[in-house]
């Protein structure tokens, strides 16, 4: 129950510090998008990937260090029951006029679980609901800019209305030629409308901040047509001659959900109002929940909040009940999943078979890394939390065996309640979006889908090089294919930086005694990789080896991976696109200039 009245001064002045740690935090995270607009204006590549990284501890530091001023001043936890839950009610009261609303809620969250016990993580503490809306929300300080920008232009003057839109956005960097750019965006945009005739209301609405991501900036926004929405995406590159140019033209949800994967790095993007991009973003996408939105956008401490809420959401709303999920079962993890929901929960062993020279603290260095980096596509985000509760009737019996057997020190099945319903915690739980394991699909490929995956693969591990990543175990079994049919690697307790590991030949035998040994009779170090030994792990079945060798033979050679090395050792920072490489308007911009302008 809550309080009858507000009567100790403590809680309002805890509230509004606990307000002044979220501002701070906030008000440091949208410096860090407007800044990465000043990084690609001035081609600031290594510095780009380092902001994107260090974003995302600021949420932490920030949190840990209000609660350590709630401690220190306030004495926060040893503060009567009811006094925290009138902390919530001041809390929501001043969070009437915000603008950021529901991340301020989850900052709540965050700072007061690191005070009080679990017993307590419940709706009258914390906000496992949310409180404040965030619908309609807007800025409406007079000089403040809006979400999104809306042009009207007729048919005749679409083109100076898209030429409008990107100068809008003013970039202190010249285009090539912006006319011809806009040529062809226009070229690409009747062609995706078809018969396109304009109604009363055709509109352009792009929203006002760029999406800034390791080499490019992308503008985003819909054409809207009677009742017909177009969502678009123009992604802006820069040449070899440090001039912009707009490199091709994205369109359809299907094209924004890769441009936006859970593969992929967050992006940098200034939003007074993240809830307001949030909801544009989503009838762009609709099929993307909004957890994976607000990953995308950079605010993924709040993704992981509403990601929460949804799987206790389809707990109340579904029977089956968590399993060992299907497939090779890990020597590092233990996975298990619930059926009906899309995504696996992988568990640190307590121990490892003796290949495994690893430990838990390593292993979680290793997932933070992939938190941290550039995932180009080709790497899962994860969520990581800590102590899960779950009900221990939506178990399989098998599944708490498991645990039991190989995760004791993580595992804790109680009557927390005294009710006779029996919890099951688990202390700290990796959660990824769920895949088709790639050997359990190369099974039942068809050879045409055979052909893709294995094509996907070795372009799978190409960027990962390109992202100075080696992904150190690279059996089929550790990588995942998308209902896009992308492949993605999902298994990260050997990946190692490019940079870090020593790429050889195998050297030739000296005598018939080494040439016949089935030991390895040469010295091997620690970071010692010998890419032609790949081949007998991978490639047993002939189909998948012809196709592999076709086109990725140069994988296994030591060369292939060393040129890599030495190239991004001298500072190259690779391109890789969230889109096909043949959609760029590379072929095209060579016959065509901004002086010979097509008229539509």
């Amino acid at each position: 129950m809550f309080p009858q009245q507000l009567n100790d001064s403590r809680a309002f002045d805890i509230a509004q510090a606990m307000l002044d740690g979220f501002n701070k935090h906030y008000r440091l995270f949208r410096e860090a998008g407007r800044t990465a607009k000043r990084r690609f204006e001035q081609a600031d590549w290594h510095g780009q990937q380092r902001a994107q990284r260090e974003r995302i501890e600021f949420y932490d530091r920030r949190v840990e260090e209000n609660a350590e001023r709630l401690q220190v001043e306030f004495n926060a936890s040893g503060l009567p029951m009811d006094v925290w839950q009138q902390i919530k009610l001041h809390y929501i009261g001043l969070l009437i006029n915000h603008h950021q609303p529901e991340c301020a809620e989850t900052f709540f969250n965050s700072v007061t679980t690191k005070i009080l016990h679990r017993n307590y993580f419940h709706n009258e503490f914390i906000f496992v609901r949310p409180a404040v809306s965030t619908e309609y929300i807007e800025n409406d300080e007079p000089a403040a800019t809006p979400t999104y920008r809306a042009y009207y232009p007729t048919r005749d003057t679409l083109r100076d209305a898209v030429l409008r839109m990107i100068t809008n956005f003013q970039l202190e960097r010249e285009f090539e030629d912006l006319g011809r750019d806009v040529d062809m965006v226009l070229a690409a945009v009747f062609k995706a409308l078809g018969d396109f005739r304009p109604r009363a209301n055709f509109q352009i609405q792009v929203l006002s901040s760029l999406f800034f991501r390791n080499k490019g900036a992308y503008a985003v926004g819909k054409i809207v047509n009677g009742f017909n929405e177009l969502p678009f995406a123009l992604p802006i590159l820069h040449t070899e001659r440090g001039q912009l140019i707009i490199d091709t033209a994205l369109f359809g949800e299907d094209d924004l959900l890769l441009l936006f994967s859970f593969a992929r790095a967050y992006f940098m993007v200034d939003m007074e109002v993240p809830s307001a991009y949030v909801q544009f973003l989503r009838s762009l996408m609709p099929r993307k929940p909004r957890a994976e939105i607000y990953n995308a956008i950079g605010l993924q401490k709040h993704g992981k909040n509403l990601f929460y809420r949804d799987l206790l959401n389809h707990q109340r709303h579904s029977s089956d009940k968590f399993r060992i999920a299907p497939g090779i079962k890990g020597m590092v993890m233990l996975v298990f999943d619930l059926p009906s929901f899309p995504f696996v929960f992988k568990v640190i062993k307590d121990f490892y078979p003796p290949q495994k020279d690893t430990t838990r603290e390593q292993i979680m260095r290793k997932y933070l890394l992939v938190k941290q980096h550039d995932r180009v596509g080709r790497m899962a985000d994860t969520l990581e939390f800590s102590n899960v509760a779950f009900p221990r009737s939506r178990f399989e019996d098998e599944l708490i065996e498991e645990l039991k057997t190989f995760c004791p020190s993580l595992l804790e099945i109680s009557d927390r309640d005294g009710d006779g319903q029996e919890e099951v915690i688990i202390n700290h739980v990796y959660i990824e979006r769920r895949m088709i394991p790639l050997n359990i699909f190369l099974k039942d490929a068809t050879p045409q889908q055979m052909e893709h995956a294995v094509v996907e693969y070795g372009n799978a591990i190409k960027d990962l090089v390109a992202a100075n990543i080696f992904p150190g175990d690279m059996l089929w079994k550790n990588f995942g294919v998308t209902r896009h049919g992308k492949v993605v690697f999902y298994d990260y307790d050997e990946i190692e930086y490019i940079t870090d590991c020593n790429f050889r030949r195998v050297p030739e035998p000296r005598n018939e005694e080494e040439e016949l040994s089935g030991e390895v009779w040469y010295s091997v170090g620690k970071h010692d990789v010998f890419p032609e030994t790949f081949g007998p792990f991978l490639l047993g079945n002939s189909q998948v080896r012809d196709i592999f060798m076709k086109h990725h033979a140069d994988l296994l050679d030591a060369a292939f991976w060393q040129s890599h090395k030495e190239r991004i050792a001298a500072g190259h920072v690779h391109d890789v696109f969230p889109y096909d490489p043949e959609r760029r308007f590379s072929a095209q911009r060579r016959g065509v200039s901004g002086r010979q302008a097509a008229h539509f």
